[in-house]
């Protein structure tokens, strides 16, 4: 088995059954509206979860559907992949979150399904760091390359340098860390607003890291990792085109999945060098994505694992 596989065929998705504006985010996630419409948001949510996941399975994507429990309260349980990641070498990470009502989606009994299928080697349980007031959201404060073991991370309220830092340790990434703002200046919530890696490109808003220097450091590293860069605007980014994730289908075909909003922000040119790269592969989450100040990529914990025996 390849255990280098930037993307995998394999995603955890929880479906909603009480999602919504979560005033405990939105002091720290500018791309939540509050003013948006509040009626029906769950069912909408719902409507817009499904429609995605037949999306994925249609693509011949195996997605594993876990449904999220009435109580504790959890409106933000759609967004998996902050509490945690799965790794190809059996590992599984739990993260410390920022919310307190998003440390309730920490599910023992999620991975335990999981290993019905999958090998898990070992479990590393960073929450700790909730007690020291230092937080890192999975793969929202991370992105990785998974291939050269590079963590990249815009340090924010939910992304601590500490965190982060044994985090890589622990996996064997290399971090490269940076200050990130959106047009106002504001500390962009999580890393993977702004960028998404693939096998063979790097999707990034490079307006959005203001330091030169930093921005250098990033722009050399992914250069040197091959990547081909596909630059954004802010713009762009509040459409979240920046919150896409390559995966893989059973039949080894990538693909490169974002939500419509993203898909109608990309311009001509963009697509068609995305489209070099994987299938485009695009859902309607307009409803999760004003509420919830996330998109498709936020909704899907890839699942690394090796297979069960």
């Amino acid at each position: 088995m390849n255990t280098n596989n930037q993307s995998t065929s394999h995603l955890l998705m929880i479906r909603p059954v009480n999602f919504g504006f979560n005033e405990e985010t939105a002091g720290s996630n500018a791309f939540q509206n509050r003013h948006a419409p509040k009626e029906g948001v769950n069912g909408k949510a719902q409507q817009e979860f499904d429609r995605m996941v037949n999306t994925l399975c249609s693509n011949g994507v195996d997605v594993t559907v876990i449904d999220d429990t009435l109580q504790p309260y959890t409106p933000d349980s759609i967004f998996p992949n902050n509490w945690v990641s799965f790794h190809a070498d059996g590992s599984v990470f739990l993260y410390p979150m920022q919310a307190e009502n998003r440390r309730l989606e920490r599910r023992e009994d999620i991975i335990a399904k999981l290993e019905d299928n999958f090998s898990v080697k070992r479990v590393t349980d960073l929450s700790r760091f909730e007690l020291e007031h230092k937080f890192l959201e999975g793969t929202g404060s991370m992105v990785l390359d998974r291939v050269n073991k590079i963590a990249y991370a815009c340090l924010s309220p939910r992304t601590d340098p500490e965190v982060l830092a044994l985090f890589c340790e622990q996996a064997g990434y290399k971090p490269i860390s940076f200050d990130a703002v959106d047009e106002k200046g504001k500390a962009i919530y999580h890393t993977n607003v702004l960028m998404c890696i693939g096998s063979g490109f790097a999707v990034i808003c490079m307006d959005s890291i203001p330091n030169p220097h930093e921005r250098v450091v990033v722009k050399e590293s992914l250069l040197a990792m091959h990547k081909e860069i596909i630059d954004i605007s802010f713009e762009q980014m509040n459409q979240f085109a920046g919150n896409m994730l390559e995966v893989r289908n059973a039949a080894e075909e990538t693909l490169i999945v974002m939500s419509k909003n993203a898909y109608n922000a990309l311009l001509a040119g963009q697509k068609s060098a995305l489209e070099k790269y994987g299938k485009l592969v695009y859902s309607d989450l307009n409803t999760i994505e004003i509420n919830g100040g996330g998109s498709a990529r936020c909704m899907m914990a890839e699942v690394h694992l090796p297979p069960g025996s």
